[in-house]
């Protein structure tokens, strides 16, 4: 059974279609952000994943709509392709290295949603100079805007989510180290084992 989800999401502030194959395919994104077309496209490559998005936002407003958003259309897209979550390992876990940033992504796909984000200044003493960066010299993009997208997934998804990033200088870096970190953890969790009959619970659902 084909593993795949389109959703489409408009509201006064953003317009949204978004479609994932956990199978693999084509990546194509376009959104107004394009260093969150960059992180998801890193997201899909890592997970091998297919993803196409388009979305309109009002960014002129503020970015934290969009990316949101975006976060909560993906994981509702991942909770529909996964409708008959039978056979997946359901935990995933990734350690991503980029340059001088190094993250670790663990999730459980749990349908019981729970989200840490170990990523702070007080966490990492070198985060403190990272967090309202330009990035490439378009679009201010912070480590605040990575942390809510990472949340809107996790809800909407139902996926119980702990993101650490261990240390980072460079804010694009510690950003893409965490997305990528994030792709290899979903890939993981929605693998198929033969091993598993039904759903890996002993509730025998999730």
């Amino acid at each position: 059974m084909a593993r795949k989800a389109k959703i489409t999401r408009k509201t006064g502030e953003t317009d949204i279609t978004l479609e994932i194959d956990l199978d693999g395919g084509p990546i194509d994104v376009k959104t107004p952000i394009p260093f969150l077309d960059h992180m998801l496209s890193n997201f899909a490559r890592h997970g091998l994943f297919g993803l196409r998005v388009r979305a309109a936002g009002d960014i002129e407003v503020d970015l934290h709509h969009t990316v949101e958003d975006v976060g909560i259309v993906l994981g509702t897209a991942v909770k529909k392709a996964l409708k008959d979550p039978s056979g997946i390992r359901r935990c995933g876990s990734s350690s991503v290295p980029m340059m001088d940033s190094l993250s670790t992504v663990t999730l459980d796909i749990s349908n019981r949603p729970y989200f840490r984000f170990n990523a702070t200044k007080e966490s990492s003493p070198l985060l403190s100079e990272i967090f309202s960066v330009s990035t490439e010299g378009r679009v201010s993009f912070s480590m605040t805007l990575a942390e809510e997208f990472m949340r809107a997934f996790s809800n909407s998804a139902g996926i119980d989510m702990h993101i650490t990033l261990h240390y980072g200088s460079e804010l694009h870096h510690s950003i893409e180290s965490i997305f990528k970190a994030f792709g290899r953890a979903l890939s993981a969790a929605v693998e198929k084992d033969p091993r598993i009959k039904g759903v890996l619970s002993t509730k025998g659902r999730l």
